[in-house]
């Protein structure tokens, strides 16, 4: 099952979720165990007040003690004191236990979000993982300050008033307690009706989350194909959806509390009744009927709000269901090898590799193969280059390399080891990457190029930066290397993203070097520049090179033929010309391509003058 899916509410509670979720108050069991103390004493309080009043009503008035008025009044304003502290700090530590809670849980979250292999995020929406990182540990804080310990305070009032009640006077406590069979009935109801909205609320705002930030992301996208109108109709129905499930359970609200209220007005109205008899024949005291009708509305009250309690419970517990399923998602890169080399020779062989997406979770019966028994050898410090159609399986063999995925038979070998032997960060530290679409975070130029390493001092990002021919446009910026970047980069232009992104792989000093279309995303006169450092760049180096412009992969050692994920060709770009197959066909093609388009722009000139 997707651990992101909509959990359904079919269970009335689930306490193997509870027993998990408690798991994280054991640091602060202290804090815990003095917040039941104080929810203890809370209720004991509360139930002790219309008991001191009744003995003011019926002793210290009835028999004129004034004194004894003025130390009951004393009692009752220092009672009063103490009630507002213990429900100060009970309120306080509640909300400071859940907070404590809530970080230590997104922690363990965000940990395993970043643990988890590629193929899990290629199936989620960055929305729904966002939802469960935010809003649904956020509700985990209300399981704490309004959930779980206020239920049990709640629960402990109503049975130290019962005790009280029945103590005081039993026939009137069973006057009072008439109208609690349709309370609860009626209570039973509306937890089960506000149970389903708020779950439908969830998904909603799942929903709205994922579209938002994808589309937010996908900005550029929708205005270029002019599909905002669209989008906008699309937005709409899922927030009509949200608003439909909030104005659900707000009906449920509206129902719930009415009926209880009215429910309560019965009870007194009874009490009052009866009472009023006992007045005429005696059998009643008047301070006995004022702790009635105390007791009465504090009775009322805990059991108006426990349902409300149950649902905030419940809904905690169906977001910590969903984020244990998260956190149990057996999605995870094994990183149990420990083979460390404090630096890599650069061999790299791939022996018979097949690989292909959909068997990421697991063996399936028809597996759409990507890589079909792929075999080459690379010898420390040459450089190979990868070519072929779109979906052939270049970037694949990237993503193997780096054990972004892993393979489903053969083996993969650096400097003669399994790639699974290795310790995943030692491996990852020495292999650098440029991709084709480069991601830039928000921060500034430094922070996007050291990614936080503070090892890498400035005077190593300023020898990178003047290798690759990005000195002079970063010392152009305002504020240089302290340039506030924007999320993904947006006010840079892609040829300085790109260099950007040679920065970041050169200042990490790697043993291997992969350029994924590094140069397809930048103009003619940015590529003439940066080409001679990428040359510098993969001296000493193994170098893996996937490149659609085959001018910038001539110099190397082999390149590699791909189609439809197997190896047709190899060989020097001189030996594949004469070999006159697939890499000759394509060549010719490009070279036409630019030939064709050098006669057009002479023309165009020609026509101009």
């Amino acid at each position: 099952m997707n651990p992101t899916s909509a959990t359904k509410t079919g269970q009335v509670f689930d306490w193997l979720v509870l027993r998990r979720l408690l798991t994280y108050v054991t640091p602060y069991r202290t804090t815990f165990i003095g917040l039941i103390a104080l929810t203890v004493a809370t209720a004991v309080l509360g139930t002790v007040r219309p008991a001191l009043i009744q003995r003011m009503v019926d002793v210290d008035i009835t028999n004129n003690d004034w004194a004894g008025l003025n130390r009951s009044t004393t009692w009752l304003l220092g009672l009063l004191l103490v009630h507002t502290l213990v429900s100060y700090l009970q309120t306080y530590y509640g909300g400071w236990l859940g907070q404590y809670i809530v970080r230590d849980i997104r922690t363990d979250l965000f940990r395993h979000l970043l643990s988890l292999k590629l193929s899990f995020f290629d199936r989620t929406p960055i929305g729904v993982l966002v939802t469960r990182n935010i809003s649904d540990v956020e509700t985990l804080a209300d399981v704490f300050s309004e959930g779980l310990a206020a239920m049990v305070g709640d629960l402990l009032q109503i049975v130290f008033l019962m005790i009280f009640m029945f103590w005081t006077n039993w026939q009137l406590a069973l006057i009072s307690l008439s109208v609690i069979p349709p309370l609860l009935f009626s209570t039973y109801v509306f937890k089960e009706k506000v149970k389903g909205s708020f779950q439908e609320v969830r998904n909603a705002v799942a929903k709205l989350n994922s579209f938002v930030q994808e589309h937010l992301t996908g900005m550029n996208v929708v205005q270029i194909f002019n599909n905002e109108t669209r989008e906008y109709k699309k937005f709409k129905d899922i927030n009509e959806e949200h608003t439909r499930a909030n104005i659900k359970s707000v009906l449920y609200y509206s129902i719930y509390f009415p009926v209880a209220e009215v429910l309560g007005a019965i009870g007194v109205g009874l009490l009052v009744w009866y009472a009023a008899q006992g007045q005429i024949n005696g059998s009643i005291s008047k301070g006995e009927l004022i702790a009635f009708i105390m007791y009465n509305a504090l009775f009322f009250r805990p059991i108006r709000q426990i349902a409300d309690r149950f649902n905030t419970l419940q809904l905690g517990l169906v977001s910590t269901e969903r984020l244990l399923k998260l956190l149990d998602s057996k999605d995870l890169i094994s990183s149990s090898g420990t083979l460390t080399v404090p630096q890599l020779q650069g061999e790299v062989e791939f022996d018979h590799v097949w690989f292909a997406y959909n068997q990421q979770d697991g063996p399936t019966d028809d597996p759409e193969w990507v890589l079909r028994d792929i075999s080459f050898h690379v010898q420390p410090g040459q450089t190979v280059a990868f070519v072929g159609a779109t979906g052939a399986g270049k970037t694949s063999i990237i993503n193997l390399l780096s054990r972004f995925y892993d393979i489903q038979q053969g083996h993969i070998k650096v400097d003669g080891h399994d790639l699974r032997d290795y310790d995943l960060s030692q491996l990852r530290r020495q292999i650098g990457v440029v991709l084709q679409d480069v991601f830039l975070f928000a921060g500034s130029i430094r922070a996007n190029i050291t990614l936080g390493n503070r090892d890498i001092s400035d005077a190593k990002i300023w020898e990178a930066a003047a290798l690759v021919g990005a000195q002079r446009f970063i010392e152009r910026l305002p504020g240089g290397l302290d340039y506030p970047v924007m999320e993904r980069g947006a006010t840079l232009s892609v040829g300085q993203r790109q260099l950007i992104s040679f920065v970041r792989a050169l200042v990490y000093e790697p043993r291997v070097i992969v350029l994924d279309e590094a140069t397809s995303s930048v103009d003619s006169e940015t590529e003439e520049m940066i080409q001679g450092a990428i040359d510098k760049l993969m001296e000493g180096r193994t170098a893996l090179v996937i490149a659609h412009r085959l001018s910038t992969i001539q110099k190397a050692d082999r390149i590699i033929v791909l189609d439809r994920g197997e190896i047709k060709e190899t060989g020097t770009h001189d030996e594949l010309l004469r070999l006159g197959g697939y890499y000759a066909q394509l060549y010719r093609m490009q070279y036409a391509s630019s030939e064709q388009l050098a006669m057009n722009s002479e023309h165009l000139t020609t026509d101009t003058e």
